[in-house]
């Protein structure tokens, strides 16, 4: 009988339960390490869920507030003209209350003898319909509303707080003297930036006539307001009243409008800090790769050991990937509470820009998208060295410096980084929904963590090449560190490099556009402009600076129209063509032109000629050279203007490029002379004080002779820039705060990850007789030299970028401070070389006996 044949049977394949048991007993060393490198993920995600879950919060409380926003259901506003007779019966008949108000700058005084401020005065004949008018006392606001109550003016706060001024002094608006019946606190839609760059001052609506300060070409806003029944459609209601509204000029603002209007500006924003958050969700993933990197060639025996037991290169990838996603999902779960902790403090930071109280609460959307954000990333970036454990050959058991297997390029790394480039360019768009905007956030990106890592492998490379024999021991074992296996040159430059590029970037920006408005100390540069000088009152307020001992640097006429058509197609017509490219703006503004014979010395002609008459008489303007190409024209195009009820025909004769960073009127339209003499007009006059005093004294003067007259105190003007910019700058910065605070925890984790060759390393130098000075003092020269490249080369991109802005952008000479720079540069070496030797300190610790004996 024959034998029976013995088959083998087939080995099961290890199904997940194995994968995740041999995942958490291979952990079980190395928990700790995998827990620090994966920080950085929670630092990212953290500043991306806050951004998100407070643009959520925002959006929100902007459409419950809306209506308090606008203080009405209904604005009507008309720039310069009253509200024409023939509209009146129609807008009568809307709404079932109305209120109107006038506003317009003027200069005021605070008596008695407390100081001069140009305000904006807005006179009303009633309080807000909607929202909180907050005053202090709280009967003020009621007061100012009640029919028949004496008048009386209500003030900013900030204003009473400059002059020093309380409720019970007087302020004087024109020729008209109130008492200060109260101080506002909040106004329904102000924000404290509007409050900070036009504080207001209320006066009642009949009072306007009685300060004489309404006269022909002042800068006048006429508004009226109106409350509807509740459940009107406003926006059905005033739609029969559109176009001859808008042929009026007049401006519409409801509830919805205004929904989209700050919907959209702060969607921007926080799309444009998402953006930044998500750099630093990069930065937490380039460490993550780091990281893995250094984990995945400590474990390559191990991973040895299980291919000669049977596992296959997959299954051994699969246990390590699950280890890593383990944990990436851990720090994006930790990230993602952290960040809607987070959101709770922006408010706060970005308090000044908001027209809203913000209800904070979790935006469960946004946690979402945190999480699968910081996942994928997390796991795709990890994947990247994980990749080479499929190659591991078992031979690596009996040959330790078998590393051909792991050496060679592999073709599966170039799709994992496809997808992660796909990834960053979806997010980028998600939040531009622009692909211009999206390429160039990913090529931008791509070339700073290209230049970054340039100037790495340049570092490694040069000190390689010219490595300096002659110099101390210290200095040559801490400049061999910067190129020795499984260093952390590359990624910390780049991580580091690009936090300090982010604040760099801020700090050259701000002061370029703080340079755009620089006051010189010469007698010939004007610092104080004084507007809305009738042509009968320009030899009177001639004569006052004179009598004050103050110069007129310039002397410049404005005459007020609006263009009516374009090469015979009326602005109607132009309006409705949805392809024209016009945009609006052109079509619907009041211009405010001049008219001579010659260019000011902050312009330059570009084309045609200066301005002229032609052979026939029409008049040859010269136009702003942006302004041509935004209004589509061309040389030789007519413009057809209406001068306040006249007609007049214009032939582009020229075209001018106007530096704005001089202290000149700018215009975009300037006439030749011989045309707009007899046209109703107001003029301008420039000066220059020296000192507040002066610059008191000639504003109390124009109050009491000329209060129609308002004067812009042009150093005023560049303090409140200073501040608006300030708080803008510290928000950005609040953000820059998380890269370089991920660039650190990346500095921490790679020390921490490879804290075992770094034991090595000392054991290796303590035994050739170094003592542990000398190992603080290598270390301290290898990350002091890490820290100082990162930030130079940050700072060095940051002067790149700040000087193409300076050139292309704001058209200004570009010479960058040096000393706030070296200032940078030196706190981000510091800190670099000082989370260096706080995690090393276990290394100098440790005796090498100690070492020799784990070993063993």
């Amino acid at each position: 009988m024959p034998s029976p044949v013995l088959k083998p049977q087939p080995t099961a394949r290890p199904g997940l339960g194995w994968l995740l048991r041999m995942a958490w007993r291979d952990s079980r060393r190395s928990r700790a390490r995998l827990l620090l490198f994966m920080a950085s993920i929670i630092l990212g995600i953290a500043a991306l869920v806050g951004i998100r879950s407070f643009g959520d919060n925002l959006a929100l409380s902007v459409n419950e507030q809306a209506r308090e926003l606008v203080g009405a259901d209904l604005v009507l506003s008309s720039g310069g003209r009253r509200f024409p007779q023939n509209l009146q019966p129609a807008l009568d008949s809307l709404g079932t209350a109305r209120t109107q108000e006038i506003a317009f700058a003027s200069l005021v005084e605070f008596r008695p003898g407390r100081g001069v401020r140009l305000v904006q005065v807005r006179a009303r004949d009633g309080g807000f319909f909607y929202g909180d008018w907050q005053t202090e006392p709280r009967t003020a606001a009621e007061r100012f509303s009640q029919p028949g109550a004496a008048p009386g003016a209500l003030v900013d706060d900030v204003l009473l707080a400059q002059f020093n001024a309380k409720i019970g002094d007087s302020v004087q608006i024109g020729k008209v003297t109130l008492p200060i019946i109260g101080r506002v606190l909040k106004t329904p839609g102000q924000t404290g930036i509007s409050t900070a760059v036009a504080p207001t001052v209320f006066i009642p609506e009949s009072l306007v006539a009685a300060t004489a300060l309404v006269q022909q070409g002042s800068r006048v806003q006429y508004r009226r307001s109106f409350r509807f029944a509740p459940g009107v459609d406003v926006e059905a209601a005033i739609k029969p009243l559109q176009s001859r509204l808008d042929k009026a000029d007049i401006d519409t603002d409801t509830v919805a409008s205004r929904q989209k209007q700050i919907g959209r500006s702060f969607a921007d924003l926080t799309r444009y800090l998402s953006l930044v958050a998500f750099v630093a969700l990069l930065l937490g993933c380039v460490g993550v790769a780091s990281a893995v990197n250094l984990y995945v060639r400590e474990k390559l025996a191990a991973v040895a050991v299980l291919r000669c037991l049977g596992a296959s290169g997959r299954q051994a990838l699969l246990i390590y990937l699950v280890q890593t996603t383990g944990l990436g999902l851990v720090g994006a779960m930790l990230g993602a509470a952290l960040g809607a902790a987070v959101q709770g403090l922006l408010p706060r930071v970005l308090g000044d820009f908001l027209p809203v109280a913000i209800t904070v609460s979790v935006s469960w959307p946004a946690v979402l998208t945190g999480l699968a954000t910081g996942l994928l990333m997390a796991v795709l970036f990890a994947l990247l060295p994980l990749l080479s454990i499929r190659r591991v050959s078992p031979l690596r058991v009996l040959r330790v410096a078998f590393e051909d297997d792991t050496a060679t390029p592999d073709p599966v790394r170039g799709v994992v980084m496809a997808i992660i480039g796909v990834f960053i360019l979806g997010f980028a768009y998600s939040q531009t929904r622009d692909w211009k905007l999206t390429l160039g956030f990913g090529a931008g990106l791509l070339a700073a963590f290209a230049a970054l890592a340039g100037v790495g492998r340049l570092l490694m490379a040069l000190v390689r090449r010219f490595f300096p024999v002659g110099w101390g021991y210290v200095w040559r074992q801490g400049l061999a560190n910067l190129y020795r296996p499984q260093n952390q040159t590359l990624t910390l430059v780049t991580s580091i490099g690009l936090g300090t590029f982010l604040l760099a970037t801020l700090f050259l920006s701000q002061a370029l556009l703080l340079g755009r408005v620089q006051l010189a100390s010469k007698e010939s540069q004007a610092n104080l402009v004084l507007f809305d000088i009738q042509p009968e009152q320009q030899a009177g307020v001639e004569e006052l600076l004179r009598t004050q001992r103050l110069p007129v640097l310039q002397r410049v006429p404005i005459v007020t129209m609006r263009l009516t058509s374009i090469n015979g197609r009326r602005v109607s017509e132009i309006k409705k063509d949805s392809v024209n490219g016009v945009p609006p703006w052109v079509l619907t503004r009041e211009y405010r032109v001049t008219y001579r014979d010659t260019l000011n010395s902050s312009e330059k002609l570009v084309l045609g000629k200066i301005p002229a008459l032609d052979a026939d008489g029409t008049p040859l303007i010269s136009v702003e050279n942006g302004y041509l190409e935004r209004a589509k024209l061309k040389l030789g195009d007519t413009l057809d203007f209406n001068v306040q009820g006249a007609p007049l025909r214009t032939i582009v004769g020229g075209t001018r490029e106007v530096d704005r960073s001089q202290v000149q009127p700018s215009f975009l339209v300037v006439f030749p002379a011989g045309v707009l003499e007899k046209a109703p007009q107001f003029h301008v006059l420039l000066t220059h004080t020296e000192g507040t005093e002066a610059l008191a004294a000639v504003q109390q003067a124009l109050v009491r002779e000329f209060p129609n007259v308002s004067a812009i105190d042009l150093g005023l003007i560049l303090q409140t820039l200073e501040d608006i910019l300030g708080k803008i700058s510290f928000v950005v910065r609040f953000m820059a705060g998380f890269s370089i605070l991920t660039g650190l925890l990346v500095l921490s984790s790679s020390v921490v990850i490879s804290r075992y060759q770094r034991v090595r390393e000392s054991v290796l130098l303590r035994t050739l007789g170094a003592s542990r000075r000398d190992i603080l003092s290598i270390t301290l020269v290898e990350y002091g030299l890490l820290g100082l490249l990162a930030a130079l080369a940050g700072i060095g991109l940051a002067v790149l970028a700040a000087w193409a802005l300076a050139v292309f952008v704001f058209e200004v000479g570009f010479g960058p401070a040096t000393l706030p720079l070296l200032g940078l540069a030196a706190l981000v070496t510091a800190l670099t070389a000082g989370i260096g030797l706080l995690n090393s300190r276990d290394v100098l610790r440790r005796s090498p006996l100690e070492v020799l004996r784990g070993e063993g």
